[in-house]
Formats: C-alpha cells, structure tokens, sequence
C-alpha cells in the first residue's frame, strides 16, 4: 500500500537498513492516575488492567518477554531488529535506580536496537531524562506523552489529572537530549467537535516533537466511559466519521513528523463499542483510500 503518510515501519526501515519490530513489554509499572498519587480512579476510558499483558504479574522477566516474542515476530515479520516497547501504565514511575535496572534488561537483549517508553507528562524530571539521554548514543530513544487532547476542559473531564502545560513542560525538558518525542492523542473524546480536534492538531504541528500516536475513543468494560454510554451520555464516533478526522488531522501535520499509530486495538473481550474498531486493517485501508480519494496527504495544509 502506498502511504501517504510518514510511517513507523517505513522509518525505521530507512534508519536501520530493514525491517524493525516493537515489543511490547509489561514491567508491573503503576500509574499515579490510580495508585492514589493523584487520584484513584484513572481515566474515564482506562480499565484497572491498563494495556498491559499480564506478563510482569506472571513472573515473565523482561528479558524472556523480549527473547520469546522475538522469535515471534522474526518469523513473521522477518525483522531482525527491535525496539523494546514498555506501554502498560506509566513506564517512569519509579525511582531511577530501579528504572536504570529494569531499561538495561532490555538493552541487554541481542538485536535490541532502542526503547520507547510510555508514561505521562507529569512522570518526568530531569534525573529520569538524563538517563535515557545516555542511551541516546548507541540505541534509539523515544518516550511516549500521553497528551490526549490539548484542551484542559477535556484533560479534566476525562480525569486526565495533568493539563496542557504540564505537557508542554516534558516536551520543553525533554528537548535537545536526542530523546525522540511522540505524543498520543485520542479522536473522539466527549464534549469535543471536530474543531477542538483539529486544534489539537494545529497545535502539536507548531510545538516540534518527533511522532504522532492517534487512538480512537472506543468503550472498554469496567470503566467510567462505559457508565456514560450506557446512560446515553456518550456516542461513539462512527467508522466514515472517525476516517475523515484522521485525515483531516494528517493534512495539518508537517511531514516531517512520524505517524506511529492511526487506531487503537482493542481487546475484543473487553470491547464494548464501536464494533468496528476491532477492523484494523479495514480502517487503515480506509483511510489511505480517503487520502487517494481527496488527492491529499501529511502536511497538506501544514504551516511548515
């Protein structure tokens, strides 16, 4: 498929010479969101389970999380090259020594070729930055912002506990290390019309981080949203609706920036609504037919 945009896969091909694979990696990180730091309850749209695997809680090592998937995948994807990817919950929260131990497990792993941690705005200081800034000379190096939205009347409805400032503030810590810098943001969160997204968007395209997470807002069981759409209280964003936010929010990306993600992946077990968005592919091809279709692209209307 010809993209139209800048994607994960293909840059990683150009930076490393072939085909590159993230890990997903469960450590047993917390999130202050929930342990009571900030709050107990989480986010609206996030179950007590978070994206976790499971793994940590079953005694897998990061170590043999690494080496089982890798063969996994090289099977697959014929990769040979892989960054180890710590996503459940917030993946700096913790004190450095013990972050130190737990990243170098990773790095230590034949074909390791890099990190990417995810965590929250607020989970980062400049101790925790000058770590993995002393990575950044052998491995690639990216940490991934939670953001969500850059409006704080939605950071406070979703109980993100954070604001935009905060954010703005990890980005600001965060520069000039050779740490690269993704932020996630979610389409479809309640109270927000196409505009307020689309802002978002304006807004991350003038502020020079690295790479793009888009996830779709979908229903998991067990969690406040689920309360609100069984109450009526939230509608879901439909398939075509979602396709064309995408897009949109693509055309006012500079080019430059790497795509990492255009949908979540939902469990299917835990998936209340939409149906739809456990069609991954189907979505994806939408969305590169919706581009052909408009004769469009990343960065079309982009101010740089």
């Amino acid at each position: 498929m010809n993209k139209r945009y800048n994607d994960l896969n293909t840059y990683l091909r150009k930076h490393f010479g072939g085909r590159v694979q993230k890990i997903s990696i469960d450590a047993g990180f917390s999130c202050p969101n929930r342990d009571g730091k900030i709050s107990t309850g989480g986010c609206i749209y996030c179950n007590s389970k978070g994206s976790g695997t499971g793994a940590y809680s079953k005694g897998i090592s990061i170590r043999d999380q690494l080496i089982s998937s890798k063969g996994r995948l090289a099977r697959r994807y014929k990769a040979k090259k892989f960054i180890a990817y710590f996503q459940s919950f917030s993946n700096t929260y913790a004190p450095v020594e013990k972050l130190k131990a737990i990243y170098e497990e990773a790095l230590s792993v034949d074909d390791v070729v890099g990190l990417s941690i995810g965590t929250r705005p607020d989970n980062v200081d400049k101790p925790v930055l000058d770590l993995l800034q002393g990575y950044c000379r052998d491995y690639m190096i990216w940490i991934e912002y939670g953001l969500q939205s850059v409006h704080d009347f939605t950071l406070m409805l979703i109980n993100r506990g954070h604001d935009f400032k905060c954010f703005k503030r990890a980005v600001d810590l965060t520069r000039n290390r050779g740490i690269k810098i993704c932020a996630h943001v979610i389409l479809g969160l309640p109270n927000e019309n196409r505009e307020h997204m689309l802002e978002t968007a304006r807004v991350l395209a003038d502020m020079d981080i690295d790479g793009l997470k888009l996830h779709l807002l979908y229903v998991i069981k067990g969690t406040e949203l689920e309360n609100l759409y069984r109450l009526g209280k939230y509608r879901c964003l439909e398939q075509k609706e979602y396709t064309e936010l995408v897009c949109d929010f693509l055309e006012l990306l500079p080019r430059s920036m790497v795509i990492q993600r255009l949908t979540g992946d939902p469990h299917p077990e835990e998936l209340v609504s939409p149906m739809w968005a456990l069609k991954k592919n189907e979505n994806l091809l939408l969305i590169n037919s919706t581009l052909v279709e408009r004769n469009s692209y990343q960065g079309k209307f982009a101010a740089k």
